[in-house]
């Protein structure tokens, strides 16, 4: 019979668990106290905890590593983060600094690499993977780098009409990429991706716009499934598809050499996530290798865009309840100190759910809730876990706060909820702590913003 949550959680659960632990009654976080995080610096907050990249970094360059010891694969690989998972400095300049080359994906990225530059956190020798349908101003930005001698940028074209804007800017030869249309999946509400060129369509253009064309050379061909790399019967079908391309360009441009499988690896959204990264990735490496050999090209170096996989682990947000609401006989409310619609936008646009967890009271009892965020919005609450269809958390009492986080939200959510903007029903944008590890290894604790204040809306409204 299990009658306090630690109780529950341990019977349902493997746990503790890479990532989490109770110590003392409290939620561990990466080894952080989160309870007392929350007290040191105050709910609601977001943490970032800055190690996590660089383990995430290293434990695919080992799973790729092993993966082309294993099947005897020819090519090498490299591992790129795109930025837009996140664009704050601090995250890009930790992957920078764990050798991680970057994706860019709209023409204010190039400034970002330019700002990185004058600051001295990359070289000109970086790899540079432009993807997204570039307007005229990311044509000539990319343009300007490769005049100014960026010799790893390659910018990847997103339709046939991209190369004429490249044609009169670019001064010294160019690395092009191209970027092949997959097919989404059948439950999507339509066939095709929006995004590259369509599959019979690759070879033929190659050959009647850039077979010949000295001022540039095809070096990558780009993939990319919008569900992430996933041991399904969809996307190896795509893989297979995309290898039947890469083949067949192959022996009508030499130099291309390079295939980029964009698509993520997931995340961990749950206790009881299960994922074989070290055996799905040997698997698209045998499959690359069976292929270009029966056809008899060369097998490709490897490029891959991670941006979840590389940031999303280390992101946590961080609520206090306000009370509980008892609405009928069945549903109770946790209301937060804060706004899901605002600070989790991607729980309600795109139902996704992250790890939820309370960071203390696990030696209460527990009871079936709903959280409740403080904005009108009918939407602005969270009712279900990906493991099941409810959520439990202990029950309050009045001599104890309850603190509660998600964890594993460190990509997106700030970009896509409009950091530094307007919040709905004006709730301020969370104040954010950013955690890292000075030369002696010992934990640093910073708050790198401040939780935005009325003066700060007001003045992005205009008043």
């Amino acid at each position: 019979m299990k009658h306090t949550y630690g109780e529950l959680i341990g019977q349902s659960f493997d746990f503790p668990q890479q990532g989490f632990a109770i110590k003392n009654g409290r939620l561990m976080f990466h080894d952080v106290d989160m309870v007392e995080l929350a007290e040191q610096f105050g709910t609601p907050l977001k943490m970032t905890y800055l190690p996590k990249i660089k383990t995430n970094i290293d434990r695919a360059r080992n799973w790729f590593g092993e993966a082309i010891k294993t099947t005897g694969y020819q090519g090498h690989y490299t591992y790129c983060y795109c930025t837009k998972s996140s664009h704050f400095p601090f995250i890009i300049k930790e992957t920078l600094r764990n050798g991680a080359q970057l994706e860019t994906s709209s023409a204010f990225d190039i400034q970002i690499i330019r700002k990185l530059y004058a600051q001295g956190f990359l070289n000109k020798d970086l790899m540079i993977v432009c993807n997204g349908f570039k307007r005229d101003t990311y044509v000539k930005w990319i343009s300007d780098l490769i005049n100014e001698g960026f010799t790893n940028v390659i910018p990847v074209l997103d339709n046939t009409l991209e190369l004429e804007g490249f044609k009169p800017l670019v001064k010294r030869k160019t690395k092009l990429g191209l970027r092949i249309a997959t097919q989404e999946e059948p439950q999507f509400s339509f066939y095709t991706s929006r995004l590259g060129i369509a599959y019979k369509k690759i070879v033929p253009y190659y050959k009647e716009h850039l077979k010949g064309d000295d001022r540039f050379e095809v070096k990558m061909l780009h993939y990319f499934i919008n569900t992430g790399i996933r041991d399904t019967a969809y996307y190896w079908n795509e893989l297979r598809k995309c290898l039947a391309v890469y083949c067949a360009l192959k022996k009508e441009c030499p130099e291309l050499d390079t295939l980029n499988i964009g698509g993520g690896l997931p995340i961990k959204n749950t206790l009881n996530f299960k994922y074989d990264y070290q055996g799905i990735i040997t698997e698209i490496l045998s499959l690359i290798r069976k292929i270009c050999r029966e056809k008899r090209v060369p097998e490709p170096h490897i490029v891959t865009e991670f941006g979840s996989f590389t940031v999303g682990e280390s992101g946590a947000t961080l609520f206090s309840i306000l009370g509980e609401k008892e609405q009928n006989d069945n549903e109770c409310w946790y209301m937060i100190n804060s706004s899901l619609i605002n600070t989790l936008p991607d729980t309600w646009a795109l139902k996704r759910r992250f790890i939820l967890l309370p960071l203390n009271c696990w030696d209460h009892s527990y009871k079936r809730v709903n959280i409740g965020g403080l904005t009108c919005d009918s939407l602005d609450f969270y009712s279900w876990e990906e493991h099941e269809k409810y959520i439990y958390l202990p029950t309050l009492n009045r001599q104890k706060n309850l603190y509660i986080g998600y964890f594993h939200t460190g990509a997106y959510q700030e970009s896509i909820g409009g950091f530094g903007g307007v919040q709905h029903c004006l709730i301020p944008a969370l104040k954010h702590v950013l955690i890292h590890k000075n030369e002696d290894g010992e934990l640093v604790k910073e708050v790198i913003f401040k939780e935005q204040n009325a003066s700060d809306m007001l003045h992005t409204l205009g008043y």
